[in-house]
């Protein structure tokens, strides 16, 4: 205790109020994995729900939430390229330049949801193909996108605005948005899919609209929100028509390579869905519950990193750059302590889930051995996580991310995940581990990026 306590509080020479620093970075991290939770619950209620339907139906959501998991990949990109900005003009106390990064962001955000959402309007069916060729389960996933499709140009304006609340220390309304939609959504959903009081049962459908009708209640809250009680940062229409020439430069040339990051990250897990839902339903099955459960393990480890680039990031714009090297130091360690309690929640998770669900025997067996490898996968991902989202994207540092990234998921893991799948026929667990080994190379590369302190650099300027 007194060795970690040393570790945590020890002095820097800096005059650091430790305990007020950890006060502060959990005031942010607290309401963001709420949020997170709160998010991974929306999935979990259809994944619970669905899962009591069939086998088929769970299938098909989780394969077409595919698509809105790529298309939230690039709102993320273009939300986290602006927080690279946001935060650090929060810190120099630009309000102005802020609400333009706003507007610019909103921007970005409705032309991507359109196209995603006439994409999955127009073609469900290759949407679908793409990540399994069972016809049932194609069909089951076309009649969630042609429903919830409509949810996504609602989810990129409020995914926005809440993301630049968040960068500016505005944390707890997004906390507030998602419960209240949280709520709507499981409750609707179990009337929708099961059919009570009085509706039919719509199964897949159900859970489709009773998401789309979560989705307003977000965006009215947002209005609300934005109307009536947000006096620091306005959305203005007109930063939304016309935007700053320097500044677009400057959300390009930081945010673009955030959304090639996570869209090639995206993408990438995308490609290991497709892979194992290649491998026969029971895979797929395993897979998606296995999925929820690494983004319910990780809800805090996600909430650190979006903390650590809020902090940092304003430490930076405040220009107090040796500050900003102790507390990145800290939140390193944060990282690795998260990532373990988040490790044993699956192995104590495992279990009680395959118990829980109507699965068959093997897809019974390959979830506990997935929840056995993400029980340590998930320390990796969040010491990533918290270094590549968080501490290098804080100071600009975008393109590192994106560049380790491809190399270690295309040029290793996918890549050997396929030949392991399709060319030397190796069974489910032998591919789901060379399919989860790329968190585990990035490890030594990022301690390495993190120690040469390239990604500190402050990239505010003089605007107009």
């Amino acid at each position: 205790m007194t060795f970690m306590k040393r570790i945590l509080f020890g002095d820097d020479g800096l005059g650091i109020d430790w305990g007020k620093f950890y006060r502060s970075v959990f005031a942010l991290v607290i309401p963001m994995a709420l949020q997170n939770l709160i998010n991974v619950g929306v999935t979990a209620a259809d994944v619970i729900m669905l899962g009591r339907v069939g086998e088929k139906a769970l299938s098909g959501a989780s394969l077409a939430g595919q698509v809105q998991y790529i298309m939230v990949l690039f709102l993320f990109g273009l939300t986290s390229g602006a927080t690279v900005l946001t935060a650090q003009y929060w810190g120099k106390g630009d309000k102005k330049t802020i609400e333009k990064i706003l507007g610019l962001g909103m921007k970005a955000a409705i032309i991507v949801t359109a196209i995603f959402t006439v994409a999955a309007l127009l073609i469900p069916d290759l949407l679908m193909r793409i990540f399994t060729n069972d016809p049932a389960v194609i069909s089951e996933g076309m009649k969630y996108l042609r429903i919830v499709a409509f949810s996504y140009v609602l989810m990129g304006i409020t995914q926005v605005y809440l993301f630049i609340m968040r960068s500016v220390e505005r944390v707890v309304v997004a906390t507030v948005v998602y419960l209240v939609s949280l709520i709507c959504n499981v409750i609707l959903n179990a009337i929708f899919i099961f059919g009570l009081l009085g509706c039919p049962a719509m199964g897949i459908q159900g859970a489709a609209l009773g998401t789309l009708a979560a989705r307003f209640v977000e965006l009215i809250l947002v209005f609300g929100y934005a109307r009536l009680f947000n006096k620091d940062i306005k959305f203005r229409f007109r930063y939304l028509m016309r935007t700053d020439k320097l500044l677009v430069r400057d959300f390009l040339r930081y945010a673009l390579p955030v959304v090639m990051n996570e869209v090639m990250w995206g993408l990438g897990t995308a490609a290991n869905t497709a892979i194992l839902g290649h491998m026969g339903s029971a895979a797929v099955a395993a897979n998606s519950v296995a999925q929820v459960a690494r983004q319910l393990a990780t809800v805090v480890a996600f909430g650190l990193s979006s903390a650590t680039a809020i902090y940092l990031g304003k430490t930076i714009g405040e220009k107090k750059f040796e500050h900003a090297k102790a507390y990145a130091h800290r939140f390193l360690l944060l990282s690795v302590v998260m990532g373990a309690i988040g490790g044993a929640i699956i192995l104590v998770a495992a279990p009680v889930t395959a118990a829980l669900l109507s699965l068959t025997p093997a897809a019974k067996s390959y979830l506990k051995f997935m929840f056995f490898v993400m029980s340590y996968f998930v320390i990796a991902q969040s010491f990533n996580t918290t270094m590549v989202v968080g501490t290098f994207r804080s100071g600009g540092d975008t393109r590192f991310g994106l560049i380790m990234d491809v190399a270690t998921m295309w040029g290793c893991s996918i890549l050997f995940g396929f030949l392991a799948a399709f060319v030397f026929h190796c069974g489910v667990p032998v591919v789901y581990i060379i399919l989860m080994s790329d968190e585990l190379i990035k490890v030594p590369i990022t301690w390495i990026r993190y120690r040469s302190y390239k990604w500190l650099k402050d990239v505010t300027r003089e605007l107009d």
